[in-house]
């Protein structure tokens, strides 16, 4: 699969002293829903902009008195321009001395400057043109007002011919050394360009910035004046595919992701492309690459780059998670060993238990209170979610809610017992599974087990065929055990899913020779307790790296970057779908190259992390290359796909859940619907048939181009939605807005919440279960200290400190983030297109309801998923949320 942006960037060798900032906060910024007030307030003024607009027009139109001199018929016109600064804090004399300079004296001698130039929607009646305005300048030291959000505003005034016509662009040209962020300009309170983009400076910048007119067009509809800039700017965007990216770059491009690894290292280092060949050999990696520098950023275009806030809130992040090592560093070293040794070395890496043992020591000494609150502030946060009981594992109840909590797409309605591999036998022993209705029989509720499936009471999850093919290697690495495991759960009459067997496999030993399976039961004695949490924990394991590298990294993060890639490349920002699709676009280029350099890089945080180790790309190639469709990756088709849902016409959102208190499901479907309903009413505004549709260019570029570049691995599948009427273009987008939406919301706000207590949610293990007949030594140790053995299984202190400080920094929003609902844009983007704006207006009124509903479902005491004592409320789709680790918020895009 072809995701990403070029990945060897060349750094500019002067770096640039004085910095606007780069934020993507709309001019109109507005609460996430809208008041009645607003939308009549907004109604007016779009009458009155349009009665001047056609003042202004039929003015720009008027014929030219010809006993005038041409210079006194040109027409002048008013523009304010508004720049938002730097919210850096100037630190030094220095620093004031360049900024002075800059704003000052530039201005009174650089002859070029910020130039800009207005381009009418006509075009010169001699040649085909656009018509032009003169030159007008910003000048920096002239601005009307500055807010105290450091956004400064400017008059500029143009000079246009009477006969201009409706300005329909702007190209900006910067002349200074240092870029600036425009946020946008307005011709006369009539023509907005909301450009909320960076500007560079010209000298690294081969062409102008080019700003449209908020007005959107199909491909065909463009007027003749700006059907050459559009089409510029998507060849600009596009690039020529030769050269190095530089930091300033806005170039849209695609390259594999073959630079995971790093080659020059070693065999050892070696990794594959993502979807690349199936049984992949180090001899077939002719094409990998290493990182040009690994302290070397990766390039993204430049509008892709995190505004301060965001990456701000990251770094301290990444400070808090280094010193957070202090602790279990020092710890280990004077104890000198690596692993906990009790629950108390556990709790003691959590705030509240540290307090409480602080009371009880009543410490007089002055350094040692010092050394204390240092450490408390050094302390993890207690994970919300998850009840810490004297035992401190994971309860039945607490593992069968789990199911649907921070994992919710791998539960499948169990059809066919015993369950069946798809493996090919010859190589990894027999498709029979060990289960046998004898495990099953004492926990149905008196059924039989036919009846249990006959009436849809039997779930699995089945962790199998997916890791059994990689467990002969990664049984092989230091520190790491780990089964293919089958679970099965049973539907209680409460409405809760029960786990009743645990299958845990190993491959045969040699060729031919049968599969090394074992069974575990819910437990009758002490013995049998504790090989029921170890076979938990395993469980956990297989569902924390399916969870991390399948539904989350690959379904979202690799899977939707070729589309993002696409539309910049094919989709004019004039371009109705762009101007849908931009926010939920934000930021997630620059995600997936941070991702490539830290997290699933060989070495990096994933494989030092979860059950794959050095193999984790190797495990989503095959899910990839095996399992991934797009046409099954919205909602509803997901659920009926696994089982958990079957079609039905009569029910709300056409189809009926076999787990009715499902929570992932049940709000996510309140979701998915608002989703559609604005979708289509956004498509059918601007396609009223199959022709306009199939007319439009740069819409089935865009799709073509995803497929075939995007995921050339997979272009030949015969699953790929068509793309000929507005409904087919409505499921594709309603799917995309989904994914990048509440998708990656429930995948992503809930890490730390749910996993951040490493003993009821391991990433990976490090023992196997003990097992009499295989290691009696082994066992006998088990047997006399069975805690002890449970806890050696898990990660190591320092391995489980360094997880959890990366799981609560992905799961934390940023005092930016935008959530959905929220259009910041939506009155300059669409003030012409009442229909719309209303329809947006109804969706973030329907985000307001659904988490009022969802607030509803979670004080529901029938709803044993979501309510009771001891259960934690399911909020991961509540649409809005504060900064921080809140475990809800549906950002509008994948922001981390």
């Amino acid at each position: 699969m072809s995701v990403g942006a070029l990945t060897h960037p060349n750094h500019i060798s002067k770096p640039m002293d004085i910095m606007w900032h780069a934020n993507c906060y709309k001019q109109f910024s507005s609460a996430i829903f809208f008041p009645s007030t607003k939308r009549t307030r907004f109604r007016a003024m779009s009458k009155k902009r349009a009665a001047f607009a056609e003042i202004v027009c039929c003015k720009f139109s008027a014929a030219v008195d010809v006993e005038k001199p041409a210079a006194a018929t040109m027409l002048e016109l008013t523009a304010l321009v508004t720049v938002r600064k730097s919210q850096k804090k100037i630190i030094n004399v220095m620093d004031m001395m360049l900024h002075w300079f800059d704003n000052h004296v530039l201005d009174r001698h650089n002859q070029e400057g910020v130039v800009l130039k207005l381009v009418s929607t006509e075009t010169e009646s001699n040649r085909m043109s656009p018509k032009r305005s003169d030159e007008a300048r910003l000048v920096w030291t002239k601005n009307l007002k500055m807010g105290s959000d450091q956004k400064s505003v400017y008059e500029v005034k143009f000079m246009v011919d009477p006969k201009f016509g409706m300005p329909g662009a702007i190209t900006v040209s910067n002349g200074y050394e240092n870029e600036f962020y425009l946020e946008s300009v307005n011709i006369e309170g009539v023509v907005d360009f909301p450009c909320n983009s960076w500007v560079q400076p010209q000298k690294v910048m081969s062409v102008q910035r080019i700003f449209f007119s908020s007005k959107a067009y199909l491909p065909g509809e463009t007027p003749e004046g700006l059907k050459e800039l559009r089409e510029l700017e998507l060849r600009q965007l596009r690039g020529d595919g030769r050269g190095l990216r530089i930091p300033s770059d806005r170039i849209y491009n695609y390259d594999t992701y073959n630079d995971i690894g790093n080659p020059d290292k070693g065999i050892e280092f070696v990794r594959p492309t993502l979807g690349g060949n199936k049984n992949p050999h180090p001899r077939r990696y002719e094409n990998m690459e290493s990182p040009v520098n690994e302290s070397t950023t990766i390039y993204v275009p430049r509008d892709e780059e995190f505004e301060e806030a965001k990456q701000e809130a990251l770094e301290v992040g990444k400070l808090k998670g280094i010193l957070r090592h202090i602790i279990p560093t020092v710890t280990t070293i004077v104890r000198d060993s690596k692993f906990f040794k009790g629950y108390s070395d556990i709790n003691g890496l959590y705030s509240e238990s540290s307090l409480l043992e602080n009371k009880k020591r009543k410490m007089k000494l002055p350094l040692a209170k010092i050394f204390t609150k240092v450490q408390e502030n050094l302390k993890f946060d207690p994970p919300k979610l998850i009840s810490r009981d004297t035992s401190s594992c994971l309860r039945d109840d607490e593992f069968g809610r789990q199911v649907a909590g921070i994992n919710p797409l791998s539960i499948e309605r169990l059809t066919v017992f015993p369950p069946v591999s798809k493996l090919d036998s010859s190589i990894y022993g027999s498709q029979e599974s060990a289960l046998e209705e004898e495990h099953l029989i004492g926990h149905l509720d008196g059924m039989s087990v036919q009846q249990a499936l006959e009436e849809n009471k039997l779930f699995i999850l089945d962790y199998h065929d997916m890791f059994l093919p990689f467990l002969n290697q990664i049984n092989t690495l230091d520190d790491r055990k780990a089964y293919g495991t089958r679970t099965i759960l049973f539907l209680t009459s409460l409405g809760t899913l029960k786990p009743i067997a645990i299958e845990l496999s190993l491959p045969p030993t040699n060729s031919g020779s049968a599969s090394n399976k074992q069974v575990l039961t819910p437990p009758v004695d002490a013995t049998a307790y504790w090989l029921w949490q170890l076979g938990k924990a395993h469980v956990c394991s297989n569902d924390a790296g399916v969870h991390q590298l399948i539904h989350h990294w690959l379904r979202v993060h690799a899977c939707m970057e070729p589309l993002i890639i696409a539309a910049h490349r094919h989709l004019s920002v004039m371009h109705p779908i762009y101007k849908l699709l931009k926010p939920h676009m934000r930021y997630t280029l620059k995600v997936n190259a941070l991702a490539r350099q830290e997290l699933i890089n060989a070495g990096g945080i994933i494989e030092s992390n979860f059950t794959p180790g050095k193999y984790s790309m190797e495990f989503s190639c095959a899910a990839y290359r095996e399992w991934w469709r797009f046409d099954l990756e919205g909602l509803p088709a997901d659920l009926i796909r696994r089982g958990v849902a079957i079609p039905d016409p009569t029910q709300p959102h056409g189809l009926r859940l076999l787990i009715e208190d499902y929570p992932y499901a049940t709000d996510g479907l309140l979701i998915w619907s608002a989703i559609e309903r604005l979708v289509q009413t956004y498509v059918n505004y601007y396609y009223s048939d199959a022709s306009v549709v199939q007319s439009d260019t740069e819409l089935h570029a865009w799709y073509h181009e995803s497929i075939n570049l995007g995921h050339a691995d997979l272009s030949h599948a015969s699953w790929w939605p068509k793309l000929s009427t507005p409904n087919d273009l409505i499921a594709i987008l309603t799917t995309i807005i989904w994914i990048t939406t509440a998708q990656h919301a429930a995948l992503n706000f809930g890490q730390y919440p749910y996993g951040g207590y490493v003993p009821t949610r391991p990433p990976h293990m490090r023992r196997l279960v003990p097992n009499q007949h295989d290691d009696p030594d082994e066992y006998a140790n088990f047997i006399r200290e069975p805690q002890q053995y449970f806890l050696s299984s898990l990660p190591s202190f320092f391995e489980a400190t360094k997880y959890m400080a990366v799981i609560d920094i992905i799961s934390a929003h940023s005092s930016d983030e935008e959530y959905i609902g929220e259009r910041k844009d939506l009155l300059s983007t669409w003030s012409a297109d009442t229909e719309i704006v209303e329809a947006f207006y109804r969706f973030s009124m329907e985000m307001k309801k659904i988490e009022k509903d969802i607030e509803g479902r979670n004080g529901d005491s029938n709803l044993r998923n979501r309510c009771g004592a001891g259960v934690s409320p399911y909020e991961l789709l509540m649409p809005s949320s504060e900064p921080g680790v809140t475990c809800r918020g549906v950002p509008n895009s994948i922001t981390i």
